[in-house]
């Protein structure tokens, strides 16, 4: 299997993102329910004949498991609960086999509290070289008992956790994930020797968590707050957030970092690469992580917060190429993820919310630049509303705030009950599944010419007879939008009418057609 453009393969490639522990569960773990290594590698066949290109694969290292594997302590090996060093080795060339490129995840921003450098930090008292490696200080007010600035965690509630000699530790996450200090250069030269480490078993490429976040302002000022507020009360997420005062994002000299990381990459043969999730304040922000001495790619989360409207969707497709005429650099386009609401439900739920995702879908399929596709997405999955006893995002147990769980239900693969194919035996996975998720399994939609999942296979199959494209023409004429690639026309219905459908040969549709194209439709037409 070959991606859509050549040779630099990432450029068009379809990558579809497998959360481990949702993913399939092998049985050979001794832990019931979970996802792990051989169970990804078991599947990787049906990630063939889906059409992907590669998988991204969240992080399977040692860890506590108190992000779900984002606190990584130790980034050279697998968990237990995951698999062996073995195990990845065997899902890297599973997957070669097959035509598949594998990236895995890589979070520099912080290490698990349980990280042997964090371990000696906590040992070795203030102002030792072990706590260097990491941003303690001092606190504020008397004895030192107010948070050394006004910084908010992520997660909810103050950024700052004190430790019994005093001193506090920057957590911009969750407090068993100490952010690392990058002007450290023992912490650049520890990821450059992990990323050998995984290059020297062959992964193709890298998805960097937070990759904005790695410098904050030296001085750790406070942050700027409206008058009236303060910093650590609930703002809109990370995902969502407009322009404000950020000195914990964005500083100009994380660029150095993906400057040494881009020579390193250049080492190896197989035209290796590596996507920045850079959640950063404009498209122009985003497209200096992309310049051609850094990374390789950065997604792209515009459409992903965009309404739904043709105006909306684009905005989000011209300012895209815009942002990165200047960098020659290939666009991303995602619409989920493990993160964010699923979109058929963002999309307003039901069989309205899945016509308008399989819309969208489309229509981005057809556009130049990478597809990044979420696990179950091609199912029609909807976010699950999981009851609060069964909620294990750490964001949850911080704020009280419904978190992320309800995209991270292990997806269903057969069967008509629990667990649904995606492991032995007859019990829940770690996440309950829903009981009316029967008719949504790959087996149930396997050949069914109108499921989500024969759409998929469909789209992904027409994608790759496209041209390689530099840009598309765009435009907009009420509800319509109407994308052109060569001789490719893509028609977006997102009004509340039926329209005519316009002149050319039907190659693919989102929905039933006929000579009208309906709302919550898409068409490709030559």
């Amino acid at each position: 299997m070959t991606s859509t453009t050549s040779p630099t393969w990432w450029r068009g490639a379809v990558v579809y993102q497998i959360y481990v522990r949702s993913f399939a569960d092998s049985g050979t773990r001794g832990v019931a329910g979970v996802g792990d290594l051989p169970g990804i590698t078991s599947r990787l066949p049906y990630l063939r004949d889906l059409g992907v290109d590669a998988v991204w694969i969240t992080p399977f290292y040692t860890s506590p498991q108190n992000d779900h594997g984002y606190d990584v302590a130790d980034y050279r090996d697998v968990d237990d609960l995951f698999g062996t060093l073995t195990d990845a080795d065997d899902l890297v060339a599973e997957a070669h086999d097959l035509g598949l490129k594998v990236i895995v995840d890589l979070v520099p921003n912080h290490t698990s509290s349980e990280h042997e450098w964090f371990r000696a930090a906590l040992a070795a008292g203030p102002g030792s070289p072990e706590r260097a490696r990491y941003l303690f200080r001092d606190g504020r007010g008397e004895d030192g008992a107010e948070p050394p600035n006004n910084w908010p965690s992520v997660f909810g509630g103050p950024a700052w956790t004190r430790v019994p000699d005093g001193q506090w530790y920057l957590n911009l996450f969750d407090s068993t994930q100490p952010d690392l200090d990058w002007r450290n250069p023992e912490v650049g030269d520890m990821f450059v020797d992990v990323l050998r480490f995984w290059l020297d078993r062959d992964v193709d490429g890298f998805r960097v968590d937070v990759a904005h976040g790695l410098y904050k302002e030296e001085s750790l000022r406070d942050q700027v707050v409206e008058d009236g507020a303060s910093a650590d009360e609930p703002k809109e997420s990370m995902v969502s957030r407009t322009v404000r005062d950020e000195p914990m994002w964005d500083q100009p000299e994380v660029h150095d970092v993906y400057r040494r990381w881009h020579d390193v990459l250049a080492e190896y043969d197989g035209d290796r690469m590596n996507v920045a999730e850079a959640w950063t304040q404009t498209p122009e922000s985003m497209a200096k992580f992309v310049r051609s001495e850094e990374m390789s790619q950065a997604f792209n989360f515009s459409w992903l917060l965009a309404d739904w409207s043709a105006e909306a969707f684009a905005d989000v497709i011209t300012g895209t190429f815009a942002a990165l005429a200047d960098v020659d650099a290939s666009p991303t386009w995602v619409l989920s993820n493990h993160d964010v609401i699923r979109h058929v439900t963002r999309y307003g739920g039901g069989q309205a919310g899945l016509s308008r995702a399989r819309a969208a879908t489309l229509t981005m399929l057809a556009l130049p630049g990478s597809s990044y596709l979420y696990q179950g997405e091609e199912l029609g999955l909807e976010q699950v509303d999981v009851a609060p006893e069964d909620r294990q995002d750490p964001s949850w147990f911080r704020t009280g705030e419904v978190g992320r769980d309800g995209c991270r239900v292990p997806i269903p693969w057969s069967g008509t009950s629990a667990p649904y194919g995606f492991g032995p035996g007859d019990d829940q996975p770690w996440i309950p599944q829903p009981d009316d998720w029967a008719p949504l399994t790959a087996e149930a939609q396997t050949g069914d010419e109108d499921s989500t999942l024969e759409f998929y296979r469909r789209a992904l199959a027409a994608r790759r007879t496209l041209s390689p494209a530099d840009g598309v023409d765009v435009s907009v004429e009420g509800d319509l939008l109407t994308v052109t690639r060569g001789d490719l026309r893509v028609v977006l219905n997102c009004g509340d009418a039926d329209v005519e459908l316009p002149a050319g040969d039907v190659v693919l549709t989102s929905g039933p057609v006929s000579d009208r194209l309906p709302a919550d439709t898409a068409v490709w037409l030559r």
